[in-house]
């Protein structure tokens, strides 16, 4: 549900109990006198309690007819209890929906009945239109209701659940895949078939189908069964390497020249008619240049961002990235806003920023992180998930303009060309059906050329129209908000405001990694290191998975090493025992992505390939070489080179970035010596952000003022003084007290 809703639905509650009230003084008053009178009298009795005796009664009435109108519902179905904006969406389907919980998959064995499991999430547009057409709809919910149970899963929620059936979608429909993912499965869960979206007439087609075969051939379904778990399972099989696996240079220049080949070298990303950011590919040649220097990896980089910051996929009035374009040129975003890309995209800025200290990347993160705060941040200091695509029925109605609305709005003549001629507003659109999406297509220097203005005339004009465009969008029907607070992409806005507090110094940005940090830790991290996955008004009901540790550990590393607090490594290490105890695998140094906890799936799976998100299993092997380094806990770091030298013999001879960039930034990690670098002494704040400021991937930063416990912090206290010492393989170079020489022995 929209939490910008949560006030009109509290006062609607309110005004039902008033009702409640009024009913009871309204029976009791009839009670006696009502039955005993014939019917003109009973309805001049009503007349008169009504307007005569009670006028207010009227108004409540008026009042909850008005307010009221929506909450009544023809069906209600078992996702009514749950918390998940997306399940919730389908709570009054007449379709007899269920949660994924023991009492849904009990009732498909005690039944047995087929299982229909629809995976979706609230930003997404197509799970909205099968629901319109198809779930709301009582000849489809008939027919699901008589033979099958029908489950509802959020993919943000449950991501276990959604990867069992995906890869059997994967491996049923030749990888044509997606959301909403509509699997068919056995009473036990055992998948048959999945698909994604289908229109009406298909869907009932497929489910008669499959009643069809269920009732006349069943030894077919447990064959389709059987096929796809073993599909499933061998997916996850890896080969354990006899030995080590020599890391060299000529690997990782061979994956990066790899990747640079499937650039899009005149309009950034990966070359395709849809451009998704990726960013931690990016990420990985970012690495990859501050150890080689290559020149073209770095322009790869440099590309993709401008391309995407100038583009339609990023939001020119309220800041904030959309999912993915549609189109080559990153002109038509399709418009979700997702908290785990925007994180992501804010971390890969900052390190460009800090790389070539180019100002519109700094703008773009400006931008970015105030529309995290004013849309994505609950008062408590967590992050909402996303905003959806949809409103008003229409995917993008929220964000595009037609011409006429801008002349309306922009009155004057050289204003209005201007502005019109930065975002290439057109009188027929530069989209569909006369809509504009605004992306930039001349720049400030070009338009203060062509119409004879300075820069700074041009600047102002467009600042100030853009102004008027936001107030004038802010009065139009909003998408709805999912106002769940997940622990991994939470983590991710963490790390995301680290690394601009970094890049560009503004206290304010750590201020909010650690109040995020701090609401985590307090309402979603037990005292035993269990860890929840979500949260959302007050309640936290899923256990979290290996991502949800992965990335917290990763956010508070990070934390700690922005302030030289050790509570945050106290909890990082916490995390990071708990996932040792619960996630292990015995025959592999890999983890299972679901804690031995957790109610089983079933196939326990492992989540290896890196993708929008990185994967759990790489951050891991981030987070044991990280904490290895800092604790002196040599058996972490061995780990992490386990985890990645089975990865590396598993990968292929032609291993692609796109799906292994943070296992090749790990990679270059263990290629090269990591810089230890410890600053104690009083001084120390600002001479680690002074150093932080510059982009240093391959190198871990410990201190304080005093020294403490960490072994690398002892005997490097010198009296009155800030001390840095640049050390690899904890031998230190000596020790110097001012950043530039610091600099020059990190280079």
């Amino acid at each position: 549900m929209d939490s910008r809703a949560h006030g009109f639905k509290h006062y609607k509650n309110y005004f039902f109990r008033l009702f409640l009230l009024f009913v009871d003084q309204f029976l009791n008053f009839f009670k006696n006198e009502i039955t005993r009178l014939p019917d003109y009298q009973t309805t001049r009795l009503l007349y008169h309690y009504i307007m005569k005796k009670s006028p207010l009664f009227f108004l409540v009435i008026l009042l909850i007819t008005s307010c009221n109108s929506e909450g009544q519902h023809t069906y209600t179905n078992a996702l009514i209890k749950e918390s998940s904006p997306y399940l919730l969406q389908h709570a009054h389907n007449p379709v007899n929906w269920y949660p994924w919980n023991e009492e849904a998959l009990k009732k498909a064995q005690d039944e047995n009945k087929l299982m229909v499991i629809s995976v979706g999430y609230a930003a997404c547009h197509w799970c909205h239109v099968m629901e319109e057409e198809s779930f709301q709809d009582t000849a489809v919910a008939n027919l699901m209701n008589q033979h099958f149970i029908s489950i509802k899963v959020d993919r943000e929620e449950r991501p276990d659940v959604d990867d069992v059936y995906m890869t059997a979608c994967q491996l049923a429909s030749n990888g044509n895949c997606g959301w909403p993912l509509n699997a068919l499965a056995l009473p036990d869960g055992r998948p048959i078939w999945a698909g994604t979206y289908f229109p009406k007439k298909q869907w009932m087609e497929i489910l008669g189908y499959f009643i069809e075969i269920k009732d006349n051939q069943a030894d077919k379904l447990e064959n389709y069964a059987q096929r796809l778990l073993d599909g499933i399972q061998q997916l996850d099989s890896y080969q354990i390497p006899g030995e080590s696996s020599e890391l060299n240079k000529e690997h990782i220049e061979n994956v990066a020249a790899g990747f640079l080949k499937r650039v899009d070298f005149k309009d950034g990303g990966i070359a395709g008619q849809l451009k998704f950011p990726m960013p931690v590919s990016f990420e990985f040649l970012l690495d990859y240049h501050a150890q080689d220097e290559n020149e073209r990896v770095l322009e790869a980089a440099e590309l993709t961002l401008k391309k995407m910051a100038l583009g339609g996929i990023f939001d020119h009035l309220a800041g904030g990235f959309a999912r993915y374009s549609t189109d080559e040129k990153w002109m038509v975003p399709h418009f979700e806003k997702m908290l785990y890309d925007n994180a992501q995209l804010v971390s890969l800025y900052a390190h460009t920023f800090q790389i070539t200290k180019n100002p519109l990347y700094e703008n773009v993160i400006h931008q970015t992180l105030n529309f995290i705060e004013n849309e994505l941040t609950s008062p408590e200091g967590g992050f909402y998930s996303s905003i959806n695509a949809d409103s008003e029925g229409e995917e993008g109605k929220f964000y595009v303009w037609r011409k006429e609305e801008i002349d309306q709005l922009i009155t004057d003549p050289i204003d209005n060309k201007l502005i019109s001629d930065h975002f290439d507003i057109k009188k027929n659109g530069n989209w569909e059906e006369g809509k504009n999406v605004l992306a930039v297509r001349k720049s400030v220097q070009e338009l203060a050329n062509q119409n004879g203005l300075s820069v700074e005339q041009v600047t102002d004009k467009l600042r100030a129209s853009k102004k008027t465009l936001f107030e004038a969008r802010k009065k139009r029907i909003a998408p709805s908000l999912d106002d769940k607070i997940l622990s991994s992409w939470n983590a991710l806005m963490i790390s995301g405001y680290v690394d601009a507090f970094k890049a560009l110094g503004e206290q304010k940005y750590l201020e909010k990694a650690i109040k995020a940090g701090q609401f985590l830790a307090e309402n979603l991290l037990k005292g035993d290191g269990q860890l929840y996955r979500n949260h959302k008004e007050g309640v936290s009901s899923i256990d979290g998975f290996l991502d949800d540790y992965a990335l917290l550990i990763q956010a508070f590393l990070d934390l700690y090493q922005v302030s030289f607090d050790t509570e945050w490594l106290n909890k990082a290490k916490l995390l990071n025992d708990y996932v040792l105890q619960h996630f292990q695998d015995p025959s592999s140094p890999l983890l299972y992505y679901t804690s031995d906890l957790s109610p089983p799936l079933i196939t326990r799976k492992k989540e290896l390939d890196d993708n929008v998100i990185p994967a759990s299993n790489s951050i891991m092997a981030h987070n044991f070489y990280q904490l290895g380094l800092i604790l002196y806990d040599t058996a972490l770091v061995n780990k992490s080179k386990s985890m990645l030298n089975l990865m590396i013999n598993n990968m292929g001879e032609n291993p692609d970035a796109v799906y292994y960039g943070n296992w090749f930034r790990l990679y270059l990690g263990h290629l090269n010596p990591t810089k230890e670098v410890v600053i104690i002494g009083p001084d120390f704040a600002k001479k680690r952000d002074l150093i932080q400021h510059h982009f240093f991937p391959n190198a871990i930063f410990l201190g304080g003022a005093q020294e403490n416990e960490l072994p690398l912090l002892q005997n490097k206290f010198v009296a009155g003084k800030t001390m840095i010492y640049v050390c690899e393989n904890k031998v230190c170079k000596l020790p110097v007290e001012e950043v530039e020489e610091a600099l020059k022995l990190m280079e």
